[in-house]
């Protein structure tokens, strides 16, 4: 810490207790100060830890102020004061406004440093929406609610750091060194006016927090009701329709469960409905089966192999060799044929045996399933229901390039593993090791979906997100680099990631994961030798630090804990998945959220 005395022209005012002289030089000879000369202004520096305020009035101190900081490299600050709370000396004005902390690696600038991340916070006043005595849109509204929370917060972060400065204040008048020079009775003086300036600080921050809680609770339910509105904007698939009545009774069911109990999902897994089978799934990638390969799947507890026929079209047949049940996929595809390891016999991707090698051939079929091929990715359809004529579009949006395709296999139920997909509010707090990592915990999280669908965008977070039937994820992030987030939403953003996740039903504890990853920019990573090793390693870094947690949920459910005890506003789109799987699980006719 450093002090100045100069001449009467800067008329720098020494604290009272540095106001003797010969104090000053008894400091100095019992090398507790160093004097050092710069100018017309002497420098005598304290060798403690402990804050002084130097005073200075008028512009030549502020000139000589500036000056001595830039000759000794010292870090300055300035800030306004009222004249009550000046040091009155004889012959000095009382509108005295300059305050002038001067200190070294130990002083207030490096220790309000160390906060700097949380009140780093730009002044949002500057931004206020031009609505003032205006009659708003909903959109409007919605945005001078969000700015209030913004302002409020902005508030609470100042009324926090004023807390933290006197308090660092209170460590400065109790540090051993000043009672040196200060009387107790000078300390206890400071005392009492530092502890009521805290109390009048913590009643601050306590109205600060009630106002933002009250704010939070306003914004919420701004949102519910002006969220179906909202969304026909930014989702281009919501039809300006008025809702049925089966969407109403659908948005009803979800506010009763929101909030409330009844939402049960608990005990033993049960098997697969066969309503559940009656969809096509995605069970692997077109670069992964080639004209003399097979892929073996499981779907619904029962195996399966994929192969292409003679016609270079893929088939998938039971995994089973209808004269030994030896596993096929153990054998090799000749000219469209797949081969059983065990004694020879052939099979068409219509599951006909065409040979049957030292024996009379028999008319011996074992059973198929449809199978189509699109979008880069292998269908099949596991249901007795004749197959729909349509195949949801998995292609990545306009402008964006494929950069890695894996497959893993996770020993978890498929629903627990798209109730963990469809929830980015666990993000900040489970994916700090990996695409999380720095990412701030928002004030509110919340998930903006229209009426009637399985799709949205994600509010604070730059992300869209849609659940396709039967168990497709689709995600769009905003990026401005791998790992950070930028903006608001995903238009706001130059950059983006896309992401595809098929979590297809091997059996009730193990999921089939399909995973795809595009991007719309920076398209020579994907000719860099061995990215896909990379991306392999990436994601299963991030399904690591999701599978302790699932794999926990799915402990306790088993001993009949209910994973979906409180459902609270930010679990919509998950809680749509589940009322969606539970009709499909009773066979109703018409599908929640289906539009």
């Amino acid at each position: 810490m450093y002090i100045f005395i100069a001449n009467d022209r800067t008329r720098v005012i020494i604290p009272e207790a540095f106001s003797d002289r010969e104090e000053l030089s008894s400091l100095i000879n019992k090398k507790k100060i160093i004097k050092r000369k710069s100018s017309s202004l002497t420098c005598y520096r304290l060798l403690s830890s402990f804050f002084l305020p130097v005073f200075l009035s008028g512009e030549d101190a502020m000139n000589a102020a500036v000056f001595t900081s830039s000759a000794l490299s010292l870090p300055i600050s300035f800030c306004k004061i009222r004249s009550s709370q000046l040091i009155r000396k004889k012959g000095v004005k009382a509108e005295l406004r300059v305050f002038a902390v001067f200190g070294e690696e130990s002083g207030l600038v490096e220790k309000k440093s160390q906060w700097g991340h949380l009140f780093d916070v730009e002044d949002p006043r500057s931004k206020t929406p031009p609505y003032k005595g205006k009659f708003m849109d909903v959109n409007q509204a919605l945005e001078v609610a969000r700015f209030d929370i913004q302002y409020l917060d902005w508030r609470a972060r100042q009324d926090l750091l004023t807390i933290m400065l006197l308090h660092d204040k209170v460590v400065d008048v109790l540090n051993p060194l000043a009672r040196e020079y200060k009387s107790i009775g000078t300390v206890k003086k400071e005392l009492a006016g530092l502890q009521e300036e805290l109390a009048k600080a913590h009643r601050q921050v306590h109205i600060s927090e009630a106002r933002v809680s009250t704010a939070l609770e306003k914004l919420a339910h701004m949102e519910e009701l002006v969220n179906d509105r909202l969304l026909p904007v930014r989702v281009a698939t919501e039809s300006d329709k008025p809702l049925s009545s089966a969407s109403v009774q659908d948005l009803d069911r979800e506010k009763t469960i929101i909030g409330g109990k009844t939402l049960n999902v608990s005990g033993p897994i049960q098997p697969y409905s066969p309503h559940l089978r009656n969809f096509w799934y995605p069970v692997a990638f077109t670069a992964d089966l080639k004209h003399d390969t097979m892929v073996p799947i499981d779907c619904f507890e029962q195996p399966w192999v994929i192969f292409r026929g003679e016609d270079g079209k893929p088939g998938c047949v039971r995994n089973t060799c209808a004269h030994r049940a030896c596993p096929l996929d153990l054998g090799s595809v000749n000219n469209g044929r797949i081969q059983c390891p065990y004694h020879g016999w052939e099979y068409s991707t219509d599951g006909k045996c065409t040979k049957m090698p030292s024996t009379k051939l028999l008319n011996v079929k074992i059973k198929s399933i449809p199978c189509l091929e699109q979008d880069g990715m292998v269908w099949v359809w596991p249901g007795d229901e004749p197959p729909s004529p349509t195949l949801p579009s998995l292609q990545p949006p306009s402008g964006f390039v494929i950069h890695a395709e894996l497959v893993m296999d996770l020993p978890v139920e498929h629903g627990l593993l798209l109730d963990n997909l469809l929830d980015l509010a666990h993000a900040p707090f489970t994916h700090t090791s990996t695409f999380a990592k720095g990412w701030s915990v928002p004030s509110l999280v919340k998930f903006l979906t229209p009426s009637s669908g399985l799709q949205g965008y994600w509010d604070p977070y730059p992300i869209d997100m849609e659940f396709k039937p039967p168990c497709i994820v689709l995600s769009t992030i905003g990026i401005s680099k791998p790992g950070k987030l930028e903006g608001k939403s995903t238009k706001q953003c130059a950059t983006h990631l896309h992401q595809l996740h098929v979590c297809l039903p091997s059996s009730r504890n193990k999921t089939r994961l399909l995973y795809r990853m595009s991007l719309d920019f920076a398209p020579i990573l994907k000719n860099l030798p061995f990215m896909e090793h990379l991306w392999r390693h990436f994601a299963e870094q991030v399904l690591n630090e999701d599978l302790r947690l699932v794999l926990g949920q799915q402990e306790r459910m088993l001993n009949g804990e209910n994973i979906w005890n409180l459902p609270v506003a930010y679990d919509k789109l998950g809680v749509r998945y589940r009322l969606w799987r539970n009709a499909v699980d009773r066979g109703d006719d018409k599908l929640p959220f289906s539009g």
